[in-house]
Parts: C-alpha cells; structure tokens; sequence
C-alpha cells in the first residue's frame, strides 16, 4: 500500500546511483553466502580464524552502521577507541561470531534494515563532499577528515572484502561457491 498524497522520490542518478549499485552488488555476494544455510552452519567457524558467514554479516551491519551514523554525527558515533575498556573490546569481538540465541534470519533481517537506512541516506544526503573529522585512533592519521563519498567507497570496499571472506568460508563448509 502506497501514500497517494506522498511526494515521489527523485530518481537517485550519477555518482550516488553507481554508489548504490557498487554497494548492492557487494552486499548480494555477502548475503549469497549465507544462502540454504542452517544457523548452526552460519556460527561455524572453517578455517583459523574466528570468522563465521553470520559473524562476518554482523560485522558488516555494524560497520555500515557505525560509518552511516559517522557521516550525519561526525567522530562520536565511532567512539574513543582510548577509552575502550576490556568489555568494549569483547563487544567488538562478538560481531564476528554468532552468539547463543541469534539466527541467520535474524542478523540478515538486522542487516536489510542497516542496508535500506545507508541507501536513503546516500539518496538524500545535501552533499557527498560534506565531511567530518575522524576521531583519534592508531588507525587514523591526525586531524584527518572524511567527506560522505570517501566513506561511501569505504563501506563499499568493507561489505566486498568480507564477502570474499564469506565466500571462502561457504566453500569451506559444503563447497557452494558465490561465483564459478
């Protein structure tokens, strides 16, 4: 059911439609590789490292999140990483596993809605040159800043580098590949 009294939408175009594309494009390969799977085989771990498909689309939804939310409040929405304390750093670690009581349905129904909220903000957002400092972190160099657009492509690159690592993950459980 539509609002007949709504404004349409202006057709997202240019830049931001390619943004949008690259960025559901990358976003089908992750969620692809999660397909037919059981939540038991979406926490389970295949190789070394603690990575699980269902703990790698946490992540991603956490860091989509977290840099959608760095776009419209600036370097508070990804906190001080100084004042992080032990129960901060677990926190983090739990976004890559599946925790007791979580289902696949659940983190990718978490992550749609992360997906549809970054979607209209790359819609509507005034300027993809608006920008904001970064906060202080061994990661950043100083007194650097982000515009909207760097961090656009940033999360387009996180979503595909770690689908990549989904895939590897897939094929390690049951041999289903996203491409080939």
């Amino acid at each position: 059911m539509t609002d007949s009294n709504a404004t349409p939408a202006r057709p997202v175009t240019g830049e931001r439609a390619d943004l949008l594309k690259e960025l559901a494009q990358a976003r089908y390969f992750l969620r692809f590789t999660a397909r037919d799977l059981t939540d038991e085989q979406a926490g389970q771990r295949t190789t070394a490292s603690e990575l699980c498909v269902g703990g790698l689309i946490k992540h991603v939804t956490a860091t989509e999140r977290g840099w959608a939310d760095f776009i419209l409040e600036g370097p508070s929405a990804l906190g001080d990483f100084d004042s992080m304390t032990e129960a901060d750093f677990a926190r983090r670690a739990d976004e890559f596993r599946m925790l007791p009581g979580e289902t696949l349905a659940g983190v990718l129904k978490e992550y749609e809605e992360v997906a549809r909220r970054t979607d209209e903000l790359v819609a509507t957002l005034p300027s993809l040159d608006a920008d904001q400092p970064l906060p202080k972190a061994p990661w950043f160099e100083p007194g650097a800043r982000r515009s909207a657009r760097r961090v656009l492509i940033h999360i387009v690159a996180e979503t595909a580098q770690h689908a990549g690592h989904a895939d590897i993950i897939r094929e390690s459980l049951d041999g289903a590949k996203s491409m080939g």
